[in-house]
């Protein structure tokens, strides 16, 4: 693994699992300067592939409508170039190993790569609360590094000296306020059929809210989350309600699940780990979801450094209506001329499975977006050590609100040759869906009502 050079008053990574120190009144004084008030390196790579930040994208695009599609503001873009199986060595020092086991999995397997565009942007009282956090160091890891206090906004480590504070980072970034969305689900066989399932998504963060005064933040949660299956006839009407808390040491996750051919609603402790996903067909854990959530306390997490790679971003064709479902999914992955990467610095952190615990992964490798902290990419491997599964993370920043949205993830089975995509929106009209919910939308006595059919 290469890593980028940095200077050393702003170092924030050594090879292995050495992290240098500095002041963090020191670090703080950076944001905003030299990094991004996020914490990324604003000055682009040495060769101009990578360019500098220049504040993200917060402008619509002609033709925007809220609720709705996003329109492309970079649809004149043309390739750079393409990726194939037999030119893969060429550019491997910017691939991932899940990435180039796709390459070597199937020979139609491509990755179309344009110029890179550094459009995450997030609002700017949340990168007021960001930096307090730097400055005033109020953020703190308990219950092992697996929980977190202090803070109830901004990202927690801006500039993370650790594994542990750069995971929390992905929990603790901004994802928006209240919104609803209805998307599509396809578990694909080797074959390339599949049943889609469509489903109903309702959030509400608490954490780093903007529209909540700080006040009104729950102390320990990070959000609601309510899934309803509405399609097909056998599935609909199942109901998924989670309460999301941020030290999930301390307090458990609290999930209910409706059943509609029993009409009762249930508490479901095992919607988490490394339990199946909601009808997945195996392909995914309930930590998958969004590449990964929930609890940390199973891994020993380390800060390996950063790294050039080309990620998935900018995916507005994706999140379109550009491809139906139909044109969209094929055997053994996406349709690749759907699908857009960039050359951008991610985060490493390596996790590996403490002695004692159990997880059907023994080891996972996430990479982080550096100007947003969104999981971008994910290699999963077994206990045996082999990689078993890669994951991408699809996203378009959503210059309305402003914050970068992750859109369609796909799982890929690298033994099986199958993988599940959720959140696809190609038939569905509708993305980010802003709406007015509270606590009170998110009570399981409201699971049997939303699950009639």
């Amino acid at each position: 693994m290469t890593f980028l050079p940095r200077k050393t008053s702003t170092l924030l990574f050594a090879l292995g699992i050495g992290i240098a120190s500095a002041a963090a009144a020191q670090d703080a004084s950076e944001l905003g300067k030299n990094l991004t008030p996020m914490g990324a390196e604003k000055a682009g790579n040495a060769d101009g592939s990578i360019p500098a930040w220049d504040g993200g994208l917060t402008k619509a695009p002609a033709g925007f409508t809220p609720g709705g599609y996003y329109p492309d503001p970079y649809a004149d873009d043309k390739p750079l170039f393409t990726i194939a199986p037999a030119d893969v060595d060429k550019y491997k020092d910017h691939l991932t190993p899940g990435q180039l086991a796709m390459f070597k999995k199937y020979a139609d397997y491509r990755m179309i790569v344009y110029p890179t565009h550094r459009s995450a942007a997030f609002p700017k009282a949340n990168y007021q609360e960001t930096m307090v956090n730097a400055a005033s160091g109020r953020a703190k890891l308990v219950s092992g590094g697996d929980g977190l206090t202090g803070t109830n906004g901004g990202v927690a480590f801006p500039i993370p000296k650790s594994g542990n504070e750069a995971i929390w980072n992905l929990f603790t970034r901004y994802r928006g306020e209240s919104y609803i969305t209805n998307n599509t689900q396809v578990s694909v066989t080797r074959t390339g059929d599949y049943t889609p399932v469509r489903f109903e998504y309702k959030i509400d963060y608490s954490y780093g809210s903007l529209k909540k005064k700080v006040s009104e933040r729950s102390e320990n949660l990070l959000f609601y989350f309510l899934q309803t299956i509405t399609a097909p006839a056998r599935l609909a009407g199942s109901v998924l309600l989670v309460h999301e808390p941020l030290d999930q040491v301390k307090e458990q996750r609290s999930a209910w699940t409706y059943n509609p051919g029993q009409r009762r609603v249930r508490q479901a402790p095992n919607v988490s780990y490394d339990n199946p996903g909601t009808a997945a067909d195996g392909l995914r854990t309930n930590d998958d979801f969004a590449l990964f959530n929930g609890a940390t306390d199973r891994y020993n997490w380390t800060l390996v450094g950063k790294k050039e790679i080309y990620i998935p971003y900018n995916s507005y064709k994706l999140t379109s209506d550009a491809f139906k479902l139909k044109d969209l999914v094929k055997p053994g992955h996406l349709n690749p001329d759907a699908l857009r990467y960039e050359l951008h610095r991610v985060w490493v952190i390596d996790a590996k499975l403490k002695p004692g615990t159990s997880h059907i992964y023994a080891r996972r490798t996430i990479y982080l977006d550096e100007d947003s902290w969104a999981p971008v990419l994910v290699d999963k491997y077994d206990g045996r050590g082999e990689l078993w599964r890669f994951s991408e993370g699809h996203s378009i920043e959503l210059y309305d609100v402003p914050f970068l949205y992750s859109t369609i993830e796909v799982h890929h089975d690298l033994q099986s040759a199958r993988y599940v995509a959720l959140n696809l929106a190609n038939d569905d009209k509708e993305v980010y869906v802003p709406a007015k919910l509270s606590a009170s939308d998110f009570t399981p006595s409201s699971l049997r009502d939303l699950g009639t059919r």
